[in-house]
């Protein structure tokens, strides 16, 4: 299937990103302080780029995992119907976690995940997210850290895409169809 011709505005720049994702890790590690080892769950694709620099900002030991869930496919809109596509390696139990995600639009996702991994024991679970569509939450579900509220636009870049393109956009921009 051919995607219409489209172009992205800037939303978000590179800059602000990286100074939100420094404050995030600040507050993150203060909070976590007293862990021995916090493992970061990653929700592949869209965090990616997020995890690494995030990650790289905390002043913790940390450990890595990832976890694919989806409820899009290349589609512009959630389909609320979420499947897990690869589970995480490594055991949660009595540990503490911190999911990241890169974006929070219906919730349904996320809600679907949080369940998943509450039923692994983790010690201490929290949500740390990119950014959040809260005009879009058709669930109870919420972050504790969040970087940018954002408007209900399609957005793409920085490890997010649209049909498998755009992820390597060094801001968040949003998409605007072109005719």
């Amino acid at each position: 299937m051919t995607k219409p011709p489209y172009v992205v505005d800037e939303l978000i720049s590179a800059k602000a990103i990286a100074a939100r994702v420094e404050a995030l890790a600040k507050d993150i590690s203060t909070y976590f302080a007293d862990t021995d080892k916090l493992v970061v769950v990653g929700l592949l694709r869209g965090s990616f780029i997020f995890i690494a620099d995030l990650v790289r900002e905390l002043d913790l030991p940390v450990e890595v995992d990832f976890l694919e869930a989806s409820s899009y496919g290349d589609a512009m809109e959630s389909s609320r119907e979420v499947r897990i596509l690869k589970d995480l390696r490594g055991e949660i139990a009595g540990r503490d976690v911190l999911v990241v995600e890169d974006i929070i639009d219906t919730g349904h996702t996320l809600k679907h995940v949080l369940e998943i991994l509450a039923t692994r024991h983790p010690r201490r679970m929290e949500v740390c997210a990119l950014l959040n569509k809260p005009s879009r939450r058709e669930t109870d579900v919420a972050a504790r850290w969040i970087g940018f509220d954002i408007p209900d636009e399609f957005v793409v870049g920085y490890g997010i895409d649209y049909g498998q393109r755009n992820r390597n956009l060094p801001h968040i921009g949003a998409v605007r169809f072109v005719e």
